[in-house]
């Protein structure tokens, strides 16, 4: 369950949400937590969270070490805050500051050399949704982003599943509809690297995704966890959707 905070929060404000969240979810062994800060917050929000099963993560990564790379963020930095996981090829990186699929494979590579986990993010827009094209897309990210990681790398990535169309919008794939994408993201998965790793492989649904309809997310089998956006602002919120 990965809450993706964007470009909200002051390190002050991020003390205050964890004295919120933490006890609501003192008790969740259920699954994994992770909550993916702005680069600003990640050593308030590490130190928050020690000594729970909270994990945070970044947003975004460059995948060289150092360099002339001004106002980039590199792997071994966030790694120094004591963050776990980043998020890969967010939608939002797609489609505001042109990421490319070959971009994304770069910084899942770099991600995992740093031993992070990276979170990599797919999805449609509307107009190829309403063309019918969601597999195409989604066979094409697959192919671009990801199936170039060997079997031991690709085990320990997590996959999102994000329709452009339903984020930040209020809109929401039905459980069935995002069911389908995630059973196609799967059908990949399985000719790349096999039956096995298809069944183990984590693939999370991300668009709209509120207290109110995580329940009906998950009772689908083909969704194994949410990354919820803003209503992982909330402590509350996040807190429902984490318990759901």
């Amino acid at each position: 369950m990965a809450g993706n905070w964007k470009m909200y929060k002051t390190p002050a404000e991020t003390s205050t949400f964890f004295e919120k969240f933490r006890p609501l979810v003192a008790g969740s062994t259920h699954c994994e937590i992770v909550v993916s800060a702005p680069f600003t917050d990640l050593q308030t929000a590490v130190e928050a969270a020690l000594s729970t099963r909270i994990q945070i993560g970044a947003q975004n990564l460059f995948w060289e070490k150092e360099g002339a790379f001004t106002g980039e963020i590199s792997c071994p930095m966030i790694r120094s805050t004591g963050a776990t996981h980043v998020l890969v090829g967010h939608s939002e990186r797609r489609q505001y500051f042109g990421e490319t699929d070959e971009a994304v494979l770069k910084k899942t590579l770099a991600a995992l050399a740093s031993d992070l986990t990276p979170i990599v993010c797919v999805g449609e827009r509307l107009e190829q949704r309403e063309s019918d094209d969601t597999e195409l897309v989604l066979i094409e990210q697959f192919s671009k982003g990801i199936a170039g990681l060997e079997a031991k790398q690709f085990a320990r990535i997590v996959i999102a599943y994000e329709p452009v169309w339903a984020i930040g919008t209020g809109k929401t794939a039905t459980p069935e509809i995002a069911a389908e994408a995630h059973q196609m993201i799967r059908n990949e998965v399985q000719k790349r690297y096999g039956e096995d790793q298809a069944a183990r492989m984590r693939i999370l649904y991300g668009g709209s995704v509120k207290p109110e309809n995580v329940k009906s997310l998950m009772a689908q089998p083909e969704i194994d966890g949410v990354l919820v956006g803003g209503a992982s602002l909330d402590p509350v919120s996040f807190g429902s959707i984490v318990n759901y």
